[in-house]
């Protein structure tokens, strides 16, 4: 079979890939089997001592004859072992569907959460007339959901803040391609940088994400859309709208059901029609579709305040519609701009605006969450308006996470945070970039917003994140680029700094540079080379942020942290980073060592430019080939570079702050995958990845 995709006509925001993306599956089935996507597990009563496990199966016949069939329903856990199981049998008449409902008790449950993504095994056996027909495992958690505006969010009775990330789909130099050890290296990194949830945006989470999410713990905030029945591109999701919608919302829940991550169900993103009653109308239908499938999680809905006033002449509105008009600026501008440089108190007046208030109030009523992007100010306004109302900064600038998270902090009834983005991704091309004066204007390749970069690296404003959260207490050093110091900058609200953890910048002796420093501590204290360049605040008081113009001279930078309290609490932390050699070797390194030959599986492999001390040299380029020979392909290659204009499937990439990536996917044999790097003045490298069945 083959499958021709015609992709060339707008119909995103940003990059959406095309064709077949995700696994396509084909059932081959007895008579009397399983239906698809027919287990449902869910626990509705857990306690310390005792969980109750609900599952629900439905069993299909294709036969015309009647027959006695048994589900034998048994619960292992992480190690294999069965920890209690239950059977049930029944008649099932030809050609029909039957519904079976097990209510089975787990002692002493291990529970599921973020910290400890525990999960067992559901394994059910059908039989008919005493022969075995199938059998079927689901993976699953055991958790208790409870929100209110007085306690916020709890799992398992402990109070949860989402220290979020929205994220598209995209991963990165592969494209949409969506392959399973590629989720996960991604739901690992987010994890690993800090953040416990993601948001889906704007899109179905795929299995394979889903997968990875209760595997490494990370909450799910599951969205289903970016438009209803208003298109924001030509030949968008609003063309099929009316005819697909309540089927699409039925498969994104049962895909859900069981993964014990997913907590939040999202009606849709920054929707034209939410100022309407349509659109009010539309939200409750979607609402209420979703939990007659499955009232055991919560609903929102990514509500963007200036939309709910677009379609009016209001006050709220009329400055920005007028602007539009005259400018002939399409919707991507007109958001990006008043955001960027719009009138600070316009936009205040905006938000807390009683027409808008009207609107937010009207379009919140069938949701559990209040899901705003954008409209800081309403997260604590709704404590005073609606005491019942629990508020999720569902889309937010990274730049003001320590504004945002101190609101979540003081607030139970704000549950949380979701940055945009915690991971970059392709198109909506340069929205988080710096311009500066006199450079010239380049169309980019990705959006350059995220706090880990397409190749996976976390960036300075991860660090700076992780340190506002309050789960790293080092100090962090990045360093602004002197070759723009002094010189006027356009900054987009989705921009965070022009710096790199580097202290290599042949050509600046002598020159100012900015230093950044960011530290929970209550003061720091820079040296370069040992001399010391002064004590500064930091801490919250101080935006977890202390800023240091130097002379540089190549050496050592380091910075001290000093939290400071009784002497039996004072403590010392460091950062430093050291100038690179100008020579530099090509160092390899993989985030997995072997591969299964299943054409599915794939290593990332990363090649940087570091010196003799394995130093990387952030501000070398050189051109960097790639070869690939035996039983793997080259998936992907590239550089995290947000201006790069070749191509992610060309042979030789030029490096990007020292690095270069490749994406090498198994074949279906066994074997070796070889792969092998070279450029001008380096010794190639090569790395040998076994291919073979566990």
């Amino acid at each position: 079979m083959e499958v021709l995709v015609n992709n060339e006509e707008l119909n995103s925001r940003w990059y959406t890939g095309t064709g077949l993306y995700r696994n396509v599956w084909l059932y081959e089935d007895e008579q009397i089997h399983f239906a698809i996507d027919g287990i449902k597990i869910s626990t509705p009563d857990v306690e310390k001592d005792m969980a109750l496990v609900l599952v629900q199966s439905t069993v299909k016949s294709e036969d015309k004859l009647n027959h006695k069939i048994t589900i034998k329903t048994e619960i292992l856990d992480r190690d294999g072992f069965v920890v209690t199981e239950e059977s049930s049998c029944s008649t099932i008449y030809g050609q029909t569907e039957q519904s079976h409902y097990q209510r089975i008790g787990i002692v002493n449950p291990q529970l599921w959460d973020s910290d400890n993504p525990y999960l067992y095994t559901c394994r059910l056996t059908l039989e008919s007339d005493r022969k075995f027909i199938e059998q079927a495992e689901v993976k699953f958690g055991v958790r208790k959901l409870q929100m209110d505006s007085i306690h916020g969010l709890r799992i398992n009775g402990k109070q949860v803040k989402l220290r979020g990330a929205c994220i598209h789909h995209d991963n990165g130099i592969i494209g949409a391609c969506t392959l399973e050890m590629a989720e996960e290296r991604r739901c690992c990194l987010l994890k690993e940088a800090g953040f416990n949830c993601i948001r889906s945006s704007h899109h179905p989470l795929s299995k394979a994400m889903l997968d990875a999410c209760d595997k490494y713990g990370m909450l799910v905030m599951d969205e289903f859309s970016d438009m209803w029945t208003w298109s924001k591109n030509m030949n968008d999701y609003a063309t099929y709208f009316d005819m697909d919608w309540e089927n699409d919302v039925e498969k994104m829940v049962v895909k859900d059901y069981n993964h014990p991550s997913v907590i939040l169900y999202s009606t849709g993103n920054e929707i034209q029609e939410v100022g309407t009653p349509k659109g009010v109308e539309i939200n409750r239908m979607i609402a209420r579709k979703i939990r007659s499938i499955d009232s055991t999680r919560y609903v929102t809905c990514g509500f963007n305040g200036w939309l709910a006033g677009i379609d009016y002449e209001q006050t709220i509105s009329k400055d920005i519609k007028e602007k539009a008009v005259r400018e002939n600026k399409n919707l991507n501008d007109m958001m990006g701009e008043m955001m960027d440089i719009g009138d600070e108190k316009m936009i205040a007046s905006m938000e807390v605006h009683p027409i808008m208030t009207e609107r937010i109030d009207a379009f919140m009523g069938c949701l559990d969450v209040a899901g705003y992007n954008y409209l800081t100010l309403r997260h604590e306004m709704d404590r005073e308006r609606k005491s019942h109302r629990v508020v999720l900064g569902s889309e937010t600038f990274p730049c003001d996470i320590p504004e945002l998270w101190e609101i979540v902090k003081r607030n139970n009834h704000v549950i949380g945070d979701m940055t945009w983005t915690g991971y970059d991704y392709l198109g909506e091309a340069g929205l988080g970039t710096i311009k500066f004066e006199g450079e010239k204007e380049i169309i980019g390749r990705t959006s350059w917003s995220g706090d880990i970069d397409i190749t996976g690296k976390r960036r300075p404003v991860s660090y700076f994140r992780e340190i506002v959260y309050g789960i790293r207490k080092a100090p962090y050093i990045a360093v602004e680029d002197p070759a723009h110091f002094g010189i006027k900058q356009q900054k987009s609200k989705w921009a965070f700094e022009d710096s790199i953890p580097s202290w290599t910048w042949k050509g600046y002796e002598g020159k100012t540079i900015i230093v950044d420093v960011y530290s929970a501590s209550d003061e720091v204290e820079l040296f370069i080379n040992g001399k010391s360049q002064g004590k500064k605040q930091t801490g919250e008081k101080k935006r977890f942020t202390a800023k240091y113009e130097v002379t540089y001279e190549p050496g050592t930078i380091l910075v001290k942290a000093y939290y400071i309290g009784n002497k039996s609490q004072e403590f010392i932390l460091t950062d430093e980073i050291h100038t690179a050699e100008e020579k530099v070797n090509l160092e390899i390194s993989s985030n997995i060592t072997e591969l299964r030959p299943n054409g599915s599986d794939i290593a990332f492999i990363t090649v940087e430019l570091c010196d003799k001390n394995g130093i990387v040299n952030m501000q070398a380029k050189k051109d960097i080939r790639i070869e690939a020979q035996g039983v793997g392909v080259v998936q992907g290659y590239g550089n995290a570079d947000p201006y790069f204009q070749g191509t992610y499937q060309q042979k030789t990439i030029p490096t990007f702050e020292g690095r270069v990536q490749a994406a090498i996917r198994a074949s279906y044999e066994e074997g070796e995958a070889i792969v092998r790097f070279m450029t001008e003045g380096c010794a190639s490298v090569e790395m040998k990845i076994p291919v073979k069945k566990c």
